[in-house]
């Protein structure tokens, strides 16, 4: 705010002093000819570098805030894990409490190898020389695989997360990079899972439209405004209620996401009402040769 308040006090400065050199100087004609463009110049200037220093001051913030986000993200599984280990080490313990430490390890060495694979992936997907090989790639095992790892990482039932599908066991098959695409869906099956914070009910459907494959995955979980929907594809952006919910997060799930989806020519659309919930629907194409 400091630095907004300071670019329009130098923009206001740099107006009054081209208005008193046109009010000074009205009657010669050389010095108006010279002073207005030296002035307009000096308020585009002055305008460029506020409107630059706004931008870089919010980029910086974006990234402490990624910064301290990745740090817990980080922290606190292997805080988790050693706290464990240390009682395994000093305590004699049932089978069953061993059983359920191990249990807790390993999903704690989960949440962070995701960590660790989302950030990886974000960094590769930033590199221009990286290539892009597409292969034929059949969603419906995409999807299929997603759920299922979904399901046995947060122990969801079929009720809890359900699959609506084609009829048949035709694969739907569309042109582009498996892993890339297996991101994408498990990127939006955490989120549906991580902000239905209540009771998670969320239901993924899986379409052939003909020239275009779709998957939708919609939840019941706290949903968004339109202000905060706005950026919701931004690098390193989390939504206000988020945040102010204990939420984690990295905030970068979803700028993934929407680079994946645009370099496979695709689209990635998503509808929400707060406290009712989303739907975000991918949408690709499918190769012509590919379509019977």
């Amino acid at each position: 705010m400091l630095f907004i308040v300071l670019g329009i006090c130098m923009v206001g400065l740099a107006v009054f002093l081209n208005v008193s050199w046109i009010i000074l100087n009205w009657r010669r004609l050389m010095p108006l000819l010279i002073g207005i463009p030296f002035f307009l110049l000096l308020i585009a200037g002055v305008v460029l570098n506020t409107i630059f220093l706004v931008r870089e001051v919010r980029r910086n913030e974006q990234h402490n805030s990624f910064i301290n986000a990745v740090t817990h993200e980080l922290k606190t599984p292997i805080t988790s894990i050693r706290l464990y280990l240390e009682t395994l080490e000093r305590r004699e313990l049932s089978d069953e409490q061993r059983r359920e430490f191990y249990g807790i390890m390993l999903n704690d060495s989960d949440r962070l190898l995701a960590t660790v694979e989302q950030v990886l992936k974000a960094g590769e997907l930033g590199q221009s020389s990286r290539s892009h090989i597409r292969v034929p790639v059949d969603m419906r095992a995409i999807v299929a695989d997603a759920i299922y790892r979904i399901r046995t990482l947060h122990h969801l039932t079929e009720e809890d997360l359900s699959l609506e599908e084609p009829a048949g066991d035709q694969p739907v098959m569309v042109r582009g990079d498996q892993e890339d695409l297996r991101t994408v869906v498990m990127n939006l099956l955490n989120n549906a899972v991580k902000y239905s914070p209540e009771a998670t009910r969320v239901t993924v459907a899986l379409r052939n439209g003909g020239r275009t494959a779709a998957v939708s995955v919609a939840d019941q979980g706290m949903g968004m405004e339109p202000k905060e929907m706005e950026r919701l594809f931004t690098r390193f952006y989390r939504t206000p209620r988020a945040e102010a919910s204990g939420i984690s997060g990295t905030g970068l799930g979803l700028s993934i996401v929407q680079q994946i989806v645009n370099a496979h020519g695709g689209r990635i659309e998503v509808a929400s009402e707060a406290g009712k919930g989303s739907c975000f629907t991918l949408t690709l194409p499918i190769e012509r040769k590919l379509v019977t």
